[in-house]
């Protein structure tokens, strides 16, 4: 590719040319996935601080051999650190701006030329840049793509919007994410219907066009029904094949304490038309997620105790400790909204006990820095033919403090676990229609997780980025899978 000239793509050679695959003949699919991941050099304080990059990892092995290609990659939130720059950006932010102590947003990203600067350093990274050109990619966003704790309670949504910087903010954080990760996640179809992309298209003059994205994008916030950043895609035969559906689990809450939900009914409804109302035969279904539908029991049930102390249950005082709590623990995933959480277990339920039901249903997430596999089963309707699993990889290159993986480890624990589910009943919290344990993990090393999809099977593949003689490099963990045909589980 020239512009005026100017030769800007491809822009190395590195990692080869940037190519196209089909899909492969023996109808196999191939996913990769997880989230989090900080942009930061790759020297020695670099990798002392943050690690080896499971993404550049993933790039070396690529170049290594083609059977390692995925047919797709998912990153499931925190692409961009909108509130923790790296020190690349920050540098750039205080020549532009001065030393801005004035404000306690001095040091963030605070509008749209920002988060181009934001996008620039993390994504072209050479051996990113090369991988995002060769695999089809989709995207969610999450809270530090915004800024930390972003919609997590009604409290906080008041007091953010009553900040004199929240209104560029939002829209600079809106109105890239449109531009740099949603647009790819639309089909041409898709894109065909999208009224921001035609109104892009066709408005001529630069103020102009600017003025319309700016005004879709405060919009969104304000009104999250007038736009959409859930999506699908449909991978593999026509017939009977492989959907992914993933979920925007932070722009459309709802915040009320006495009507919490995770998705809106406006976003709900579009997720069961494509998946219990899809008018395709669906193999295997891939629910994504940037927070994880099931957690380790033990902080299930904590987080049911927090919203419902937070909603009123132990009074005022009770609701006052609860926010707290919410907030300062990042007790915010689907167990936290538990209409949301009732509204899954009954899509899962209906799902399985329909004619045609998956042989897996495999729900896809990150944020919480910690990795790990969830064998899951319904109470209230039986499904042997259909598997169902939390799968969670968390982070790319972002690995938490030592403390967190004790706590952790912790809330693990069976005695914690049985404390903590009394304390939740003792807020009269129900249990929910399912059971679950963590029947793999967690791992708290920078990775990603591979689904590999083939007929009726399906395998999950763990690595864990390392660092060798200077390279990055992913290291299998485990492999782990649905029964075989002789009834021996695959697993190793």
């Amino acid at each position: 590719m020239r512009l005026d000239g100017d030769l800007v793509w491809p822009m190395d050679n590195t990692y080869g040319p940037s190519v196209i695959r089909t899909p492969r003949a023996d109808g196999t699919f191939r996913l990769v996935f997880g989230s989090c991941r900080r942009s930061a050099p790759f020297d020695e304080q670099g990798f002392k601080e943050f690690g080896p990059d499971a993404l550049v990892a993933l790039a070396e092995r690529m170049t290594a051999g083609a059977d390692e290609f995925p047919d797709a990659l998912l990153l499931l939130g925190d692409q961009v650190y909108a509130d923790d720059p790296s020190d690349a950006v920050l540098a750039k932010l205080r020549e532009a701006h001065g030393e801005r102590q004035d404000s306690e947003v001095a040091d963030e990203i605070g509008n749209y030329e920002e988060y181009t600067w934001l996008y620039d350093d993390s994504w072209t990274t050479p051996a990113v840049r090369w991988l995002f050109s060769t695999v089809p990619l989709c995207m969610l966003l999450d809270d530090h793509d915004l800024r930390d704790d972003w919609n997590t309670s009604l409290t906080w949504r008041r007091w953010v919007t009553e900040q004199p910087w929240w209104r560029d903010r939002v829209v600079g954080a809106y109105a890239s994410y449109w531009v740099y990760q949603h647009l790819g996640n639309l089909s041409p179809e898709q894109l065909d219907q999208d009224a921001v992309y035609r109104a892009m298209r066709s408005i001529e003059d630069d103020e102009e066009r600017t003025a319309y994205l700016d005004s879709f994008a405060w919009t969104a916030d304000e009104d999250p029904a007038s736009c959409r950043w859930s999506f699908y895609r449909d991978f593999g035969d026509e017939s009977r094949g492989v959907r992914l559906v993933a979920v925007d689990s932070r722009c459309s809450r709802r915040l009320e304490p006495d009507a919490r939900a995770m998705v809106d009914a406006h976003e709900w409804e579009w997720v069961r038309r494509h998946t219990v109302g899809a008018t395709r035969s669906i193999q295997h279904l891939m629910l994504g997620s940037t927070l994880p539908f099931l957690l380790a029991p033990g902080l299930h049930h904590l987080e049911g105790w927090d919203e419902a102390i937070s909603s009123g249950a132990w009074g005022p005082r009770g609701a006052r400790v609860g926010e707290k709590i919410r907030q300062g623990m990042d007790l915010e995933h689907w167990a936290s909204f538990r209409r949301s959480f009732d509204d899954v277990t009954t899509l899962l339920a209906e799902l399985v006990s329909g004619e045609d039901p998956p042989a897996s249903i495999l729900m896809l997430s990150g944020d919480v820095h910690c990795s790990y596999l969830a064998e899951a089963r319904l109470t209230a309707v039986r499904h042997p033919g259909t598997a169902i699993r939390q799968l969670t990889m968390s982070p790319f290159r972002n690995p938490v403090p030592q403390y967190v993986r004790w706590a952790n480890r912790l809330l693990g624990a069976r005695w914690m676990t049985t404390l903590l589910h009394k304390l939740a009943r003792s807020a009269k919290v129900r249990d929910v229609a399912a059971e679950w344990q963590l029947a793999h993990g967690p791992w708290f090393e920078n990775g990603a997780m591979t689904v590999t999809l083939s007929g009726a099977d399906w395998t999950v593949d763990v690595d864990h980025a390392d660092l060798q003689d200077g390279h990055q490099l992913l290291r299998r963990t485990g492999t782990y899978g649905r029964l075989d045909s002789a009834g021996n589980r695959l697993m190793s």
